[in-house]
């Protein structure tokens, strides 16, 4: 084949290229990736292993997919109740220090990253003091309070209409589902910036699965029938798969049914009539948000913004074992249900974790935590170990973004970060797992978490003492055998108590038991009228 001659115009083209190359500008020889977007997906309520990526039995096969091109966090931690976990997101700090935002010296992610350069978006609850677009948000939907009715969109409490679409007061069309409603709008705020080339933070935060008991028809009639086995054998089922998971190793312990719960065998054909459909809409609850992010995920790809978006997935606390009932209508389901499961499905819920929502031991702080960025994370499909906490999701933002954290905002001094960037364990680069102790304290319920060391107490009960490395789940307490682990833990957590404003421990064991009832009277409920 004869040689193709190059032609001089081509040789004088490239020897001023490379003569050239010394005098261009560096970042235009080694352009950085654009910044990611970050969303942030809180849902409420929900147990540690419900999830089908955390051993669940519930269809999840959009978060699941997440998690199998991501990562699965195993050690991710939150403030085990709903307004206080949004507080610490929200601005990095222990909840106590902002009182839910009520008090100053805080700045929210939004408030940091705006000035960075970001579109700041949010759609869903907020249940802090405020509103959104008072707190940096460009764009805001959803509802101020802590739950509402899934079709009407009113408060749960109030009954008033607490949704809001940026400012103003949204009024509720007919054919309303909150968790699909909170997702179109976030992704109606991100089409909207289709022509913009800032990065984006959406803060997505759906009520599901939250009480009341509220799912379309068709996402319930899935699961009729398959909690017929009940309660004890559930826990069996993801007790074993969180094991063929690699999550459950021989230092995660399955915990004892909660005492105050029956077996499942002991309960008449009357009372599982009763409480079997609670878990059905539950399920459909979960099993519609995972559609739900699913849309986003569709969206993200259709507009090629997938992979450089990282988005983490977590729960704001715990199963909720507080039973919920307004009126007589006992079948949950539909809008003018108002019900929620209690305890009996909660114990459930938070396979293989003792205690639920408000306390400080892992059935109340442990989430499931799903962080997805085909950009940045290189073992995909892989479990993460590092202990973390929702103060680190702000450091991580900041570091990613390159935003700066102000220290002041409206005159007022702004309290350093408490938590520890996870930018470096995202991507592969953790060299040391030891991070600063992390502190928890609400209702009374409260815990210090120092390496592998772990002091916990509930509310007027005294210290309990646990080595997580060997006891993840908390069910031996060796407070006798280690005293000074115990008596150094104590008092690293009152100086924290005293130096944010959480209460010590003397205040928390003087306190008043908790009023809440977390289990509906059978007897009483489902007693024949004479």
């Amino acid at each position: 084949m004869p040689k193709r001659r190059v032609p001089v115009r081509c040789v004088i083209a490239l020897a001023t290229v490379l003569v050239s190359l010394p005098c261009l500008s560096p970042t235009l020889l080694a352009a950085k990736p654009s910044r990611p977007n970050f969303i942030v997906i809180v849902c409420d309520d929900m147990g540690f292993s419900d999830l089908g990526c955390y051993g669940g039995e519930i269809d999840t096969p959009n978060l699941d997919r997440l998690a199998s091109s991501g990562l699965r966090f195993v050690d991710f931690h939150n403030n085990a109740k709903c307004s206080e976990t949004r507080a610490s997101l929200m601005t990095g700090l222990w909840h106590q220090q902002s009182k839910n935002l009520k008090k100053p010296g805080n700045a929210t992610i939004a408030e940091v990253l705006k000035p960075a350069g970001y579109r700041t978006l949010m759609s869903g609850k907020w249940h802090l003091a405020g509103e959104p677009p008072e707190r940096g948000f460009d764009r805001y939907f959803g509802f101020l309070g802590g739950c509402i009715n899934f079709f009407t969109g009113n408060d749960w409490g109030s009954g008033e209409n607490l949704m809001r679409l940026d400012r103003n007061v949204f009024d509720v069309p007919d054919d309303f589902y909150s968790t699909d409603a909170i997702t179109d709008y976030a992704i109606d705020f991100l089409n909207e910036g289709e022509s913009d080339d800032r990065p984006f933070f959406l803060y997505l935060a759906h009520n599901a699965p939250h009480f009341p008991l509220h799912a379309p028809e068709e996402d319930i009639a899935k699961y009729r029938g398959r909690y017929r086995v009940g309660w004890d054998e559930i826990r069996r089922r993801r007790y074993q798969r969180l094991q063929e998971l690699g999550i459950a190793d021989e230092t995660w312990n399955l915990s004892d049914r909660d005492s105050k719960v029956e077996s499942w065998d002991s309960l008449t054909a009357k009372e599982r009539e009763f409480l079997e459909p609670m878990m059905e809409v539950y399920a459909a609850m979960v099993d519609r948000l995972d559609q739900n992010i699913g849309r986003l995920i569709d969206h993200l790809e259709s507009t090629g913004q997938l992979n450089n978006t990282l988005i983490f997935f977590f729960s704001d606390n715990g199963a909720c074992p507080y039973q919920r009932l307004k009126g007589d209508m006992l079948v949950p389901g539909s809008g003018d249900s108002d019900i929620a499961y209690d305890a009996r499905w909660a114990n459930m819920c938070n396979t293989p974790l003792r205690n639920y929502k408000q306390y400080a031991h892992h059935g109340g702080t442990l989430t499931p935590m799903i962080a997805h960025w085909p950009n940045g994370i290189q073992d995909t499909g892989g479990l993460n170990h590092f202990p973390s906490h929702l103060v680190d999701i702000m450091p991580t933002l900041v570091e990613l973004a390159g935003a700066t954290y102000p220290t002041q905002r409206n005159g007022q001094d702004v309290f350093p970060m408490e938590g520890v960037s996870l930018a470096a364990t995202l991507q592969g680069k953790e060299t040391s797992r030891q991070r600063k102790p992390i502190y928890w304290e609400f209702a009374n319920n409260h815990a210090v978490r120092d390496g592998n060391w772990k002091l916990v107490a509930e509310r007027t009960k005294d210290w309990e003492l646990y080595d997580i490395s060997r006891d993840r789940c908390e069910t031996n307490n060796i407070i006798e055998q280690y005293p000074d682990v115990a008596k150094r833990l104590a008092k690293s957590y009152d100086q924290w108590a005293k130096r944010v404003g959480a209460k010590t421990h003397a205040k928390c064991l003087n306190s008043s038991p908790s009023n809440q009832s977390q289990l509906f009277n059978l007897d009483k409920l489902l007693r024949d009228p004479q």
